[in-house]
């Protein structure tokens, strides 16, 4: 099989230096810069800019030679001095000046620097086109780039065709020699839907268990399984624009929801405190949580933060103070929110918030998911996530999430921080045996059997996961008791691949041209003898939807794989936060979520820079720098 999809990726721009300089700084032309850039934009400039690789057009076509920016100058080209071969001081305006008889029409600008000292006006750098954009796009670029990327299936169809024929594999005299043709057609391949499984909520709801369709319900009439009791929290406000009159009439309308929903809200008028988005966080919500306690009479279980804006700083601020300080579930909200309180927001609003608490929102009756129900079982899901591209410095962050009943509905978490970029989870040992011993306590009994998702390896590390992990997790088992041997199956999930689905006939694809929720292939795509399949478990909401890759790296369980696809499809409809089958099954998807969240759990992390590096600490002083999660958190989803 030969494997042919489109991609993209975003590029610098190639051209004059100036005039590029002058759209990173948010400038309409280079002429706004004649003051001279301040020395913060011309940090962040640098920062940009730094190894771009660039032409210089002044010395004629033939000496066009290319350079890779090392550094910008603080000074302007007719402030910068050097000395020249004779050991006489003299500017870089007045050198080209002197040398090529070129006036500069921009001296204004810093220097760039090149090699270990050579200094160029910018007006005679050019930049390199087709330079790969490898750092962070910040939320406008990101934009930007979904709408540009997502494509209906049938266009994307037509767009792989294309690239197929571009390739013009007939005439590569290589694959000729070899004897090898490829044939032009997709390959057409069969695949089978599962049928859609009946979820349960509440017995008090309307149609408490029934078969969502198309992968999609919603929550009209619908009780949580198990409502947390709320009791003792607060508010604090970070929005300067909403006054105390508005939020009341916002904490009306969501205690409503929460109670129409089978929350029980005990306190249906928490205190509420204004802050400074700027101010000292930390204290805000240590008052917060004395004032919740204060007007209960009881422990606080919640802190409620209307944030001003979508910014990452402060939201990074009171997930670190709440989860590794105070030790409380927080929930955020956006201040445009607040006006006009929508019923759907407070209901999505309601499903988080009752996680936090220990609530239930939904699960699956024992005769879906046999496997798990049969006898004790244990699932787990794991994740490691890594820096942004480039950053050498901040650690990696393994997180593992286990279930804690009988439902696979709630679970419990635990993270560490690692060294840069090392894939395989190296404190899994000590992290499976917390989760071990927190089952058996939250279910008096000891797992009879294991199944492990493991989210983000590449083909290419499957040998050393197998090795590695599988091992740690039964010296996990043997610690807490020599003859404690449950089987294990052991899953790799990945998204990160090119195969793509399209349906053949428009009636076999959901209303976004995506193949249905609960496709499977299992057969001709797929290892020759090994055990893997593709599943489709969502509904498509636009582009093309990416089917997960489950890859059964070990089993003690003797799966087959029906009922291995079966039971990973039918968790994808027990995601706690979401009225909708999710693409990747929850526990992997929590790891997820588990170790997003931990990258926060850093003081004095500068967040306003997207992609600010952290030369200031060497790897180990970083990976000190990371508090813990408060053990009460982590037998509850404080990360939803």
């Amino acid at each position: 099989m030969i494997n042919v999809d489109v991609s993209a990726t975003a590029f610098y721009e190639s051209g004059p230096l100036p005039d590029i300089v002058a759209k990173i700084l948010n400038r309409r032309s280079v002429d706004d810069l004649r003051r001279g850039i301040p020395d913060r934009e011309r940090q962040k400039l640098e920062k940009i800019l730094k190894s771009l690789k660039i032409v210089v057009v002044h010395r004629g076509v033939e000496k066009r030679f290319k350079y890779k920016i090392t550094k910008l100058t603080p000074s302007s080209a007719e402030n910068t001095v050097f000395k020249d071969e004779a050991g006489n001081e003299m500017t870089v305006a007045s050198y080209f000046q002197k040398t090529y008889n070129k006036r500069l029409a921009a001296p204004y600008l810093p220097c760039v620097v090149v090699k270990k000292d050579i200094f160029l006006p910018m007006e005679v750098c050019e930049v390199v086109p087709g330079q790969r954009h490898m750092k962070k796009l910040n939320e406008k670029q990101t934009a930007e780039m979904i709408k540009f990327t997502c494509q209906k299936p049938n266009v994307r169809a037509n767009k792989i065709n294309q690239g197929v024929s571009l390739l013009k594999y007939k005439d590569n005299p290589y694959i000729q020699q070899f004897g090898v043709t490829v044939k032009p057609e997709m390959a057409t391949i069969n695949a089978r839907v599962l049928s859609t499984p009946k979820i349960s909520y509440n017995a008090s709801s309307q149609e408490a268990t029934f078969a969502p369709l198309g992968g999609a319900w919603n929550l009209r009439g619908k009780k949580v399984a198990k409502g947390a009791n709320l009791g003792s929290w607060s508010v604090v406000n970070f929005a300067g624009n909403i006054h105390d009159g508005m939020i009341q009439r916002f904490i009306r309308e969501l205690c409503q929801t929460f109670i129409d929903t089978g929350l029980n809200v005990i306190n249906r008028q928490p205190p509420i405190t204004n802050a400074d988005p700027q101010g000292n966080v930390e204290r805000t919500l240590k008052e917060a949580w004395l004032k919740a306690g204060n007007a209960a009479k009881a422990q606080p279980q919640l802190i409620f933060c209307i944030l001003p804006n979508t910014g990452v700083p402060l939201y990074a601020e009171i997930k670190r103070v709440s989860d590794t300080v105070i030790g409380i579930p927080t929930q955020c909200v956006q201040s445009k929110h607040i006006a006009d309180a929508k019923k759907q927001y407070c209901a999505n609003v309601c499903l988080k918030v009752n996680m936090k608490l220990g609530g239930v929102n939904l699960f699956m009756d024992a005769p879906q998911i046999p496997f798990i129900s049969s006898k004790p079982t244990i699932v787990f899901g794991a994740d490691v996530t890594h820096p942004a591209p480039g950053d050498m410095n901040r650690p990696s962050v393994a997180a593992l999430t286990a279930s804690m009943d009988s439902f696979a509905s709630r679970y419990a978490s635990a993270v560490r921080v690692q060294a840069n970029r090392t894939e395989i989870i190296a404190d899994l040992a000590n992290m499976v045996k917390e989760m071990l011993k927190t089952f058996y306590q939250s279910c008096g009994l000891k797992p009879a059997q294991i199944l492990f998702y493991r989210d983000g390896v590449s083909e290419g590390q499957f040998e050393q996961v197998l090795k590695n992990e599988v091992a740690a997790i039964r010296a996990a088992c043997a610690s807490l008791d020599k003859n404690y041997n449950p089987p294990l199956t052991f899953v790799v999930v990945q998204k990160r691949h090119h195969a793509r689905f399209f349906p053949i006939e428009a009636r076999d694809a959901d209303r976004t041209g995506n193949c249905q929720p609960g496709t499977v292939v299992d057969t001709s795509i797929v290892h020759p003898f090994e055990f893997d399949f593709y599943l489709q478990s969502h509904a498509g909401l636009q582009g093309t939807s990416r089917p997960t890759h489950y890859h059964v790296l070990y089993d003690d369980n003797k799966f087959t794989p029906d009922a291995l696809q079966e039971l990973t499809y039918r968790l994808c409809y027990i995601y706690g936060r979401a009225t909708r089958a999710v693409s990747i099954c929850p526990p992997a998807y929590y790891a997820d979520l588990v170790a997003a969240r931990a990258r926060f759990h850093r003081k004095g992390e500068n967040w306003e820079d997207t992609d600010a590096t952290s030369e200031s600490m060497d790897s180990d002083a970083q990976m000190a720098s990371f508090a813990v999660v408060k053990p009460d958190l982590q037998k509850v989803m404080y990360f939803m």
